[in-house]
């Protein structure tokens, strides 16, 4: 059995930030194949035993449990010593940029996707309005990301991984990223880390 197991599918953007930094880290860990789309984590058994929350992912370590993208990423930064920070004025840059990613990055831009590419919903209001707000949010990061190689250090963080996570989904996002170059241009930079593999590379795919 591996040191780290990651509850997973491979179309989850949420999981792979994390899977990505197991994997970057060169950590011994093997993803567990959660059957989403087939309705498993809305069972009573999956809520009862792995996630109140019915959510993936969920990280396995030495007996614990972990739940939430940013609290596995910050424990792995802590527990690896990488891609974190080294003092407080650092982790508070890293930390502003991962809740820019949880409420107004990732939430949008995911939700969009999963309208667009695995619900087929086709334009709709609901989409123009999450298309709006995930355009803005990508503007915000591409402007950002004009003047900085990464996204809160001059290095590579967990915010980056987090920001990052969506955006090697291509074709699905139902946006065009050509639009954002700056995007573009960094999420290069990441693929071109030692190590780096896309979603479907590290996780089994279902749809």
């Amino acid at each position: 059995m591996s040191e780290y197991e990651l509850y997973c599918f491979g179309e989850s953007g949420n999981a792979y930030k994390v899977a990505l930094m197991l994997e970057l880290c060169d950590a011994d860990w093997e993803p567990r194949f959660v059957d989403f789309f087939n309705g498993e984590t809305r069972t009573d058994d999956y809520r009862a035993e792995v996630n109140e929350m019915g959510e993936v992912p969920v990280l396995m370590h030495a007996g614990r449990k972990l739940i939430q993208t940013g609290v596995m990423l910050e424990y792995l930064a802590t527990t690896f010593g990488k891609f974190g920070w080294s003092n407080d004025d650092e982790r508070h840059e890293i930390l502003r940029w991962m809740y820019f990613d949880n409420h107004k990055f990732t939430s949008y831009n995911a939700t969009l996707r999963f309208m667009i590419t695995f619900l087929k919903s086709g334009e709709t209001p609901v989409t123009e309005f999450l298309r709006g707000r995930a355009e803005a949010a990508k503007q915000i990061v591409d402007k950002h990301l004009g003047a900085h190689d990464f996204m809160a250090l001059d290095r590579l963080t967990i915010a980056d991984l987090s920001l990052a996570g969506y955006m090697f989904y291509d074709g699905e996002l139902g946006v065009d990223l050509n639009d954002y170059p700056n995007i573009l241009t960094w999420r290069e930079r990441i693929s071109s880390l030692p190590g780096w593999k896309g979603p479907y590379d590290l996780m089994p795919r279902q749809a």
